[in-house]
């Protein structure tokens, strides 16, 4: 079957429909423009028609009077939806919109932990790394390494998808299997694996930054821990790499069927399969000499009395008595630091590579590559203004919170069980993907309300985040609207001339499937059994001054 019968068959069915109807919708920029435009609109009739929400005495105890006196709560617990056309409204729109942007925390912390991601990127180290990963795993453990590799190369961003993912296609035919099947198995752990990952990287601090916007709406001083889903996604790479393992060997490759060379298979996309130099091997060595070093460091800063990140004045004076704390807040300030940390350990990183590997040789390549890494931000920064002034705006107007108290409401008195609830979050998150590529214009739009909203029922900003970070990956690799699926479409036509649109989705659509399935039950036995979500994150929550 040709490719262009292949596109059109595909376009006839429900991802056909998908596909038009994404295609229509503008850049994320625009829709958040035009969300609040509809924001306004909304804020001004529910204002003129009285909408109010009423918060339970419980909640109202632990609030602060500066806290109600933001929202206009009075002392009986109604809140007011506020025009977005009062007076003090536009004035806090024109007067506070620098600190609106620049106070909007996805912002602060995706730039600082970019300038060193920037810099171990740009020198090479994260390409070549990946490279010596998977180049001399067994044949019979390629799939699995490649899972991993994968999942673990999106701290790497972009490079995961440009690099690791025709890498495979080439470890795959080495290893006289369908080379195909490599780039399924790479696209799958990159992105139905996206957030799953052995530590913390630059998707948290993004999605954290959000996450904690968002729960200011209640706790105005909430402070987000970039490592409050570190235990969760960790859990996420040990169930995924098995499915992914599964479903390549057991249903993919076999639907290829054997691979039989054709035409001219000649290396056209680069020198991926090419082994590294001296100098590169060099470099990877010093890079993981650095690694260590950077973690010795952030731990003798974080362990004994006396040190920087260790907050002894929040220990309980009876465990301080006994010299021994096991107070979650005695670690925040080490919590707080990570994104500074990734900042260094990146850093660190990519300058002992690129100093072994001769691709930086002077100060002035280290400034251009971190002034490059802040140039690729320049679209991240426009949609950043537009997402800081919605959720604000939002905010501003009452919605978010009145959203919350009678969402909360009706699921309370709906009886569904918190992992239930948890696991609808998953699949609606997951269905929304097919439309918004972007996780963080999704999280941006879905987190003011889904957030608050949780917090109420006493679900955690982690427990959120984590739900919606499952859906968020499931469904990325069957989207055509995902930016990456027609660059992996070209890669796997290196190998399959007729391979088209059609052929890629019907490869994904297993992984797809099982790795929701997977992520679902993990979310919800993960919440059923009460574990931490990572360090001193809990899945339950409880609002400051309510009862326990």
């Amino acid at each position: 079957m040709s490719e262009a019968v292949e596109t059109q068959d595909h376009a006839k069915g429900f991802l056909g429909f998908v596909e038009k109807t994404g295609n229509k919708l503008p850049d994320p920029v625009f829709i958040f423009l035009f969300l609040i435009i509809v924001l306004m609109v909304i804020s001004i009739i529910a204002s003129l028609t009285g909408l109010t929400a009423t918060l339970s005495d419980q909640v109202l105890a632990g609030m602060s009077d500066g806290t109600k006196a933001r929202f206009s709560i009075g002392e009986d617990g109604v809140i007011p939806a506020i025009s977005l056309l009062s007076a003090d409204n536009i004035q806090r729109l024109w007067v506070e919109m620098p600190a609106t942007f620049t106070h909007f925390h996805p912002l602060g912390y995706v730039l600082v932990v970019m300038l060193g991601a920037g810099v171990a990127e740009r020198t090479g180290l994260f390409g070549n790394a990946m490279k010596a990963a998977v180049s001399g795993a067994p044949k019979f453990l390629l799939t699995p390494v490649v899972a991993f590799v994968a999942m673990a190369g999106n701290h790497a961003a972009d490079a995961a998808y440009v690099v690791l993912i025709p890498l495979a296609g080439v470890l795959f035919a080495s290893a006289g299997r369908h080379p195909v099947a490599g780039i399924a198995a790479a696209f799958a752990g990159v992105s139905g694996g996206f957030s799953a990952n052995f530590a913390p990287g630059q998707l948290d601090a993004l999605l954290y930054g959000i996450t904690e916007a968002a729960a200011e709406i209640l706790v105005p001083d909430y402070d987000a821990n970039i490592a409050g889903n570190w235990f969760f996604i960790t859990a996420m790479m040990v169930v995924f790499i098995p499915v992914i393992w599964f479903v390549t060997d057991k249903i993919v490759e076999p639907r290829l069927g054997k691979w039989v060379p054709e035409g001219d298979q000649a290396d056209i996309y680069g020198d991926e399969d090419k082994p590294l130099t001296k100098d590169q091997s060099k470099g990877l060595l010093y890079a993981g000499i650095a690694v260590v070093a950077v973690c010795l460091l952030w731990a003798a800063m974080a362990i004994g009395p006396g040190t920087p990140l260790i907050d002894e004045a929040a220990c309980p004076a009876d465990q301080a008595a006994a010299g021994v704390c096991s107070s979650i807040a005695n670690y925040s300030p080490l919590f707080q630091s990570l994104v500074g940390g990734f900042l260094v350990l990146f850093l660190a990183a990519g300058i002992a590579y690129g100093v072994a590997a001769k691709t930086i040789t002077s100060g002035d390549d280290l400034v251009a590559m971190m002034a490059d890494a802040m140039k690729d931000m320049g679209y991240y920064l426009v949609l950043a203004f537009a997402a800081a002034h919605f959720v604000a705006m939002f905010g501003w107007s009452n919605l978010g919170l009145i959203s919350a108290v009678h969402g909360a409401s009706a699921i309370e008195s709906s009886g569904l069980p918190l992992p239930i609830l948890l696991g609808l979050i998953v699949l609606f998150t997951g269905l929304i993907n097919l439309f918004v590529g972007s996780a963080s214009a999704k999280w941006a739009l879905l987190a003011p309300v889904m957030v608050p909203m949780l917090m109420l029922l006493g679900v955690s900003p982690d427990g959120a985040t984590a739900a919606y970070r499952v859906g968020d990956s499931a469904t990325n690799i069957i989207t055509p609207l995902m930016v990456y699926f027609p660059l992996i479409l070209v890669f796997a036509q290196r190998w399959k001339k007729d391979f088209g649109i059609g052929s890629l989705t019907a490869i994904m659509i297993p992984y797809s499937i099982w790795i929701m399935i997977s992520g679902l039950a993990l979310m919800i036995l993960w919440v059923w059994l009460g574990l931490d979500l990572g360090p001193g994150a809990s899945v339950t929550y409880t609002l400051p001054g309510a009862a326990s």
